[in-house]
């Protein structure tokens, strides 16, 4: 998920952007991931004051005025809302105009609390929507037609599956709402803290299965031999057949000092293909989204060479500080050259993106540019940057690695810092806003789109990497090429290999401070 934190030292041009882009100082911009946060008093726009309540009992069908900008609400009578709905609609040209919409208003408390939930969010993408057109269609016309849908219901989940309904009609899978459990679960995935087992999952697109992304090192799962790639097949007992990613995640979190079962299939790389049960601790678990190892390797010159291999799994609130930890002590240890692991990195924070980026990159590049709604152009730059490391550097990404991801492997890539080798990345190219609702619930909005600071569309198209490379693994390791420490799947891993060489080839023909990147070529899987 991603984040654009206001406390990120901004260039007077990313100052404008945000400006032009909310109009809010607390306004937050997230990435999305193919599967900021903005605090419960800090969202879109003013709390409005109360009004005071009608001397007239209101009807069913009584209407609700927007109008000079606000949200102006009858709170007496059947109406019974609190007439504090946190929108304000600023000096947006969509509120530019006097509007009157009747609609019932349910006596139901919990179907009362959606349909304030839903005018929330209705007037938030009215405001901010990318698409001014709303995917071709009477928004205002669409509130109305949902709250009378949402009326006769007696079901809080029936309710919000209509308000959902409402949000795919924009044609955009990214503009979306969460319940408020949903949104306690991404808070912990960013803030880098929760409790549970240590096991991320993902679901496998082509058979629909959940299966293993990966364990946090020495965590409840990683100890009872739960690798990536096991399909996750029961959570206590309940098959999980058309369970989604996050509900099985929240079904695996739980107290600190608790335990849940899992059944396992191994993965297809496997000689075990028996299902086993897993009782399963859980823990407080804190994670770094940052791994890393030292590859010794011969270079054809004779000489041994050592590079830093960094894998960063998500972009959270420790990212950035986490890899320039990393990328010190590696300096401080004599690495000569590094490589960047960006596979199956599905987004997060993009502040964490910029961070990173500036962690490679000296002066006042460009990071990203981005489009507004009104089809405007802007450049998001650093400030006086200041490279941690100028060796030579080597970006493995492929079609798992998505926004945040693509943003921070193109900012690499055409500033002339870095090489990309793997697979065509996934082609995620726009940017949200994510607002907590009163409801405790979150809506997410696309609000822009993003191109690569050589002005490159990603959306839907991806990144191509200048080298190509096999996913597959290798039977045997390269012979004594790499530190012993190692673990088998990064001494066999091939694109890891191909990058080596990549960097071979930069040591050779550039100094330490130049990265020439070579024309794209495919490299075939090394037997």
């Amino acid at each position: 998920m991603e984040s654009f934190c206001s406390n990120f030292d901004l260039n007077p041009s990313t100052t404008s952007l945000i400006s032009k882009l909310f109009q809010r100082p607390t306004s937050k911009l997230f990435f999305p991931s193919p599967s900021s946060i903005c605090d419960k008093n800090k969202k879109f726009g003013h709390k409005l004051p109360a009004t005071r309540k009608s001397n007239t009992q209101q009807k069913n069908n009584a209407p609700v005025e927007l109008k000079d900008s606000l949200f102006r609400w009858v709170s007496g009578g059947v109406f019974g809302f609190a007439a504090a709905v946190s929108l304000c609609c600023s000096d947006s040209p969509a509120f530019a105009q006097s509007i009157t919409i009747a609609f019932p208003v349910s006596h139901t408390r919990e179907i009362n609390t959606v349909q304030r939930t839903l005018v929330e969010a209705w007037g938030l993408i009215r405001e901010t929507f990318v698409d001014p057109t709303f995917n071709h269609q009477d928004w205002d016309l669409k509130l109305q037609q949902t709250m009378v849908e949402i009326f006769p219901l007696k079901s809080e989940d029936a309710a919000y599956g209509k308000i959902k309904g409402m949000l795919s009609s924009l044609g955009d899978p990214f503009t979306r709402i969460i319940s408020p459990k949903e949104y306690q679960s991404f808070r912990i995935g960013t803030d880098g803290n929760l409790q549970g087992v240590g096991l991320f999952i993902t679901v496998e697109p082509k058979t629909g299965h959940l299966v293993v992304s990966s364990c946090v090192e020495n965590g409840p799962a990683a100890r009872a031999g739960i690798h990536e790639g096991d399909e996750l097949v029961e959570i206590n007992g309940e098959g999980l057949e058309g369970i989604g990613s996050e509900a099985a995640a929240q079904k695996l979190r739980g107290r600190a000092g608790t335990t849940v079962t899992v059944k396992i299939h191994p993965g297809t790389d496997s000689k075990n293909s028996n299902f086993r049960e897993v009782k399963l601790p859980r823990e407080v678990i804190r994670f770094s989204p940052v791994s890393s190892a030292i590859i010794t390797h011969r270079t054809p010159d004779g000489h041994m060479s050592k590079t830093g291999y960094v894998k960063l799994s998500a972009f959270s609130q420790s990212s950035a500080t986490d890899m320039q930890n990393t990328i010190r002590e590696m300096e401080n240890q004599g690495v000569q050259s590094y490589i960047l692991d960006l596979r199956n990195n599905p987004g997060g924070l993009v502040k964490a993106g910029l961070d990173v980026a500036q962690i490679w990159l000296d002066g006042d590049e460009t990071l990203v540019n981005t489009i507004d709604r009104d089809g405007n152009l802007f450049s998001i730059s650093m400030a006086n940057g200041h490279a941690v490391t100028h060796d030579p550097l080597v970006v493995l990404v492929n079609e798992g690695s998505a926004s945040a991801s693509e943003i921070l492997a193109g900012a690499l890539h055409d500033n002339g810092r870095a090489l990309l080798v793997g697979h065509r990345t996934f082609g995620k190219g726009k940017i949200q806003s994510i607002t907590e609702l009163d409801d405790g619930s979150a809506l997410f909005i696309t609000v822009a789109k993003y191109l690569s600071p050589g002005l490159h569309d990603i959306d839907q198209v991806g990144i191509t990497p200048d080298v190509q490379c096999s996913a597959d693994m290798l039977n045997s390791p390269k012979e004594s090429s790499k530190d012993k420490n190692l673990n088998s799947p990064l001494e066999a891993d091939s694109c890891i290999i191909i990058a080596e060489h990549e960097l071979d080839i930069q040591e050779s023909e550039a100094s330490p401070s130049q990265v020439i990147v070579q024309p794209r070529r495919t490299s075939a899987p090394l037997n």
